[in-house]
């Protein structure tokens, strides 16, 4: 989880930065392409969090059904 949390701290400057720009005035465009570079990471980290909890679901499976495979479709619609 260590490199999810150096993900989401990223993000978080980012956000930050995209504050700041918008307190500045600045251009629209730039506040956007900043603002699509924390969504991604914020996706990324997300998608990493999911991807680690089935990894443990199946290694803790022992071969039993264990996953909730709906749960994990609805977690990954919500980052959709």
């Amino acid at each position: 989880m260590g490199k999810v949390v150096n993900r989401l701290k990223r993000a978080q400057g980012q956000l930050a930065g995209v504050v700041r720009m918008l307190e500045e005035g600045r251009d629209c465009e730039d506040v956007v392409m900043q603002l699509s570079a924390v969504s991604k990471a914020l996706d990324r980290a997300g998608f990493a969090i999911i991807a680690s909890g089935m990894r443990q679901c199946l290694v803790e499976s022992k071969g039993e059904e264990t996953v909730d495979v709906q749960k994990l479709q609805k977690l990954f619609l919500s980052l959709a």
